[in-house]
């Protein structure tokens, strides 16, 4: 049987989720709060498996009790369970320890599977914000591939790119049209920028790293 503790300043809200749940022998409400400070007072005195968080909330946030209440009991589950589906309110929600974001507009048949997925240690998603997720996941790592080359100039981008493929100086001055010398000092600035050591390391690294991906447009 899962504990919940149920956190909504509308009373209404609270009344109507404690009578949805009370119809389900699986979950038992041992707590209802309304306000962040309440929240988490409640939290800590009845150890729920799981809190059903209003984002909104007078005082502080639902976020900020979720962070306190996820780092005070690191077993207890947080769903937020909000009208908004806005990003910035999602991804504070993450990275405050939230397992699961919900809106209010889903079905009772779906947050009853969703207090169960959370329930099992599972994580969940509305799917109305999934996507908004995978957007901005692969937005981050498309800024981080950029910052590892961040230092690089184009041309010595060009010249990392080469070396990756295995040619030597004096391929590569050839391609370029520059001096093996100054191809030698170039490559040795690309190590000193990305802290390598050796040809074979900048060639791992650029290839790891899809260094083709950002080269500059002829």
């Amino acid at each position: 049987m899962l504990k919940i503790l149920l956190v909504d300043d509308h009373e209404v809200v609270r009344l109507g989720l404690k009578a949805l749940l009370l119809n389900y022998p699986q979950f038992k409400v041992i707590g209802e709060a309304d306000s962040a400070q309440s929240a988490v007072q409640k939290a800590i005195a009845h150890q729920p498996d799981v809190v059903v968080m209003d984002v909104r909330l007078p005082g502080k946030s639902g976020t900020e009790a979720t962070r306190e209440i996820v780092e005070r009991l690191p077993n207890t589950k947080v769903i937020m369970l909000t009208s908004y589906a806005e990003d910035d309110i999602l991804f504070d929600a993450i990275a405050a320890g939230a397992s699961g974001y919900v809106l209010k507009q889903i079905g009772s048949g779906e947050l009853v599977r969703a207090l169960e997925t959370i329930g099992r240690g599972e994580s969940l998603l509305d799917p109305a914000v999934t996507k908004k997720v995978f957007d901005r996941v692969r937005e981050a790592t498309r800024l981080a591939a950029t910052a590892v080359f961040a230092a690089l100039t184009n041309q010595e981008l060009k010249i990392l790119a080469l070396v990756a493929e295995g040619k030597t100086n004096k391929n590569i001055a050839a391609e370029v049209f520059l001096s093996e010398k100054t191809v030698r000092n170039y490559v040795s600035s690309i190590l000193s920028k990305l802290n390598l050591s050796t040809r074979s390391e900048a060639a791992a690294f650029a290839v790891k790293h899809k260094v083709v991906d950002h080269l500059p447009a002829d």
